[in-house]
């Protein structure tokens, strides 16, 4: 009896909790509860005859731990299910998942059309090297529709997007870029970063591809690297998978079964990231010396009902606000607080507290960053879960200053 024969079967029509907990179970003729960890190179074979049919694909299983280890698999079952995919391929980093996605799917000519609120690594990957291969992009506002219909050219082969945008909140109507790149043969490629499957599924609102960092809320502890894409078995199954083959940024088997378990409280610990940041924005928005809070729960975001629509689980952890005194201000503020944690990550379960235009954004232009309203006032927060009185405290202390 092969270990296949232990996997439990699972049910497409599960709630995004429960394949969280039971998709992508991979159990062994051990029967262990909990999933093992295949800490392991290679895969060893009954016969030559056994490992040639391997190679030639003639025969499935595993083949060497860059591209095929059972714990990364199970993994990839998991995340796959909770999105809607056919499957998710997993890499080493969420960059390495963005380098993957352009690399597999993008030649020499291609256009890209993104949103100029983009992460500042994603925008260098972008402008720095995906452009000395010949693929060029162009950047418009998250949500004028017109300015990206507008910015569409013949050439145009990725429409790519973050919803909520880091660190502004900004939400991107994907129904309506997904039409738009179903209109002119492109792909949309949605970065579920800030949400994941627990709060939206970009897949059902028109994305064809989804990239994650799982280093941020997928894990939810700060302990791991990783990232991942998600789409169909044409896309990402084929073109994404064989880029990862050949090139290898690959995702380790203990980082994905870090990733894997965490799957298994992602929609309660969401759920808790944004009850949390929800009272922390209502708070913040009646504090003195704030010019301005982003957070798509507000009734006061721009974009709060689209918001409500895209987002059925929740609005997310992530608050950002503008302090009327500048880069001095914010400085002063971050200083004083004693237990937030000073660091660019986000999606820990401890609240962290950033200055963008200094760090995560400080290596796009002055220009860029005042286009993506990235000004040197703005402060990010990622909500964890603590007792909110006492990150509203940490922060009274800061405001205060």
């Amino acid at each position: 009896m092969s270990d296949s024969d232990f996997e439990p079967s699972w049910n497409a029509e599960w709630g995004t909790a429960t394949k969280g907990v039971r998709a992508g179970t991979h159990r062994t003729h051990e029967g262990e509860h909990s999933s093992a960890i295949y800490m392991t190179s290679s895969f060893v074979f009954d016969s030559a005859e056994a490992c040639a049919a391997r190679f030639s694909g003639d025969e499935p299983g595993n083949i060497y731990a860059r591209f095929t280890n059972p714990t990364v698999d199970a993994f990839n079952k998991r995340l796959a299910a909770m999105e809607g995919g056919e499957c998710s391929v997993s890499t080493g980093s969420g960059m390495a998942a963005i380098l993957a996605t352009c690399l597999a799917t993008l030649s020499a000519g291609d256009h890209i059309v993104a949103s100029h609120t983009l992460f500042g690594s994603t925008i260098g990957l972008f402008n720095n090297y995906l452009a000395k291969l010949g693929i060029s992009t162009s950047y418009v506002a998250p949500d004028d529709v017109d300015a990206w219909r507008a910015a569409v050219t013949p050439a145009t082969k990725m429409l790519f997007v973050e919803t909520p945008s880091n660190p502004l909140t900004e939400i991107v109507d994907m129904a309506a870029l997904g039409q738009l790149a179903e209109d002119h043969g492109a792909w949309l490629v949605v970065d579920n970063c800030f949400c994941t499957p627990a709060l939206q599924r970009p897949l059902e609102q028109g994305a064809h591809i989804v990239t994650h960092s799982a280093t941020k809320y997928i894990d939810g502890q700060g302990r791991a690297l990783g990232g991942a894409v998600v789409g169909d078995a044409d896309v990402v199954g084929d073109q994404v998978f064989r880029f990862l083959r050949t090139c290898g940024p690959s995702m380790s088997p203990f980082n994905a079964w870090i990733f894997y378990k965490a799957l298994e409280t992602l929609e309660v610990r969401m759920q808790a990231h944004c009850r949390a940041a929800m009272t922390l924005a209502e708070w913040l928005e009646n504090q003195p010396g704030i010019a301005k809070v982003y957070y798509p729960g507000l009734a006061s975001h721009s974009q709060h009902e689209l918001a409500k629509r895209q987002q059925p689980g929740g609005f997310g952890g992530i608050v950002s606000f503008d302090l009327a005194g500048g880069r001095e201000a914010a400085f002063a503020l971050i200083n004083a607080t004693e237990m937030l944690s000073i660091t660019a990550n986000l999606g820990d379960t401890r609240t962290t507290i950033v200055h963008p235009a200094s760090t995560t954004h400080s290596r796009i232009s002055p220009a860029d960053r005042e286009r993506a309203g990235i000004r040197e006032g703005l402060v990010r927060v990622s909500v964890g879960l603590e007792n909110i009185e006492d990150i509203k405290a940490d922060l009274a202390r800061g405001l205060g200053r």
